[in-house]
């Protein structure tokens, strides 16, 4: 009987070591399961990106091109971001005041 056992339980074993050296190869090995996980991730991730990259770039492209074509889009940006005045125009620029409150009585 242990003629019998051991060759098949040193093949079992040899099986069992096989079998478990390519699952781990297959999840923690360099292109492994979890490996693919995460490139997915960072796959979606750098998809966000450059699709909020590039609504940001459609909207420089148009202002781009507006800027180009008129110049009612440069008298706008000249008046909101530099504050410019036409000729013998008047601003008034208004701010909040701070509400003070009453003395009270000691």
């Amino acid at each position: 009987m242990t003629l019998r056992s051991s060759p098949l339980r040193v093949l079992r074993g040899l099986m069992l070591g096989l079998c478990g050296s390519l699952a781990y190869a297959a999840v923690m090995g360099k292109g492994g399961w979890l490996r693919c996980q995460d490139l997915r991730h960072q796959w979606q991730a750098q998809q966000a990106t450059n699709q909020a990259l590039s609504k940001k770039n459609e909207t420089l492209r148009a202002e781009v091109r507006d800027l180009k074509s008129g110049s009612e889009a440069v008298e706008e940006i000249a008046r909101s971001e530099l504050g410019m005045v036409r000729p013998n125009e008047i601003y008034y620029q208004y701010w909040p005041t701070k509400s003070i409150p009453p003395h009270s009585a000691h």
